[in-house]
């Protein structure tokens, strides 16, 4: 069994809430890079993109991504979603463990996220705001999935009882 699971998908896919049973049934830790970010900056990334712009953003991300990767002990990590648009990250992602892309529909997702003005780029129109970030991320979530699961209607029980299983058999 690999000894890094690492989640993706767009704002409320349940990257949290899924890694945190992930890790619990593994007797791993859970590690979030929200707050790894929020830890290594002082800001959260909405706070972060509106005083210093979407490159010093996406830096942090990255930044706070490599650091959760060279932990050694076995851990689940949730990625920021916009650490898949750049190659390199890309790459660290594709050999730093199992990778799980948790799908759901941009309308569910807005649902999911609409009075959490923490999170950056959504605006007054979530639904608009992801299904802009879907076209553009989703594409390279299916290229490093080594498992898609629909996240628009599962529980997070069911979602982590998949996640761990597929990765006992991987």
């Amino acid at each position: 069994m690999r000894d890094r699971i690492l989640l993706l998908g767009l704002m409320g896919a349940g990257k949290t809430s899924v890694g945190a049973a992930v890790a619990a049934s593994l007797g791993w830790t859970y590690v979030d890079n929200d707050d790894l970010l929020r830890s290594r900056t002082g800001l959260d990334g909405a706070t972060l993109l509106a005083e210093q712009g979407s490159v010093a953003l996406r830096a942090a991300e990255v930044a706070a991504f490599r650091a959760a990767l060279d932990d050694p002990e076995p851990a689940v990590l949730s990625v920021a979603g916009g650490v898949v648009l750049d190659q390199a990250s890309r790459a660290l992602v594709r050999d730093g463990g199992f990778v799980v892309w948790l799908r759901a529909d941009p309308a569910v997702l807005a649902k999911r996220v609409a009075d959490d003005r923490t999170r950056a780029r959504l605006g007054d129109d979530p639904e608009s705001a992801l299904r802009t970030l879907a076209a553009a991320r989703e594409p390279h979530y299916a290229a490093l999935a080594d498992l898609v699961l629909d996240a628009s209607s599962a529980t997070v029980n069911e979602l982590a009882e998949a996640v761990v299983a597929a990765v006992r058999q991987a």
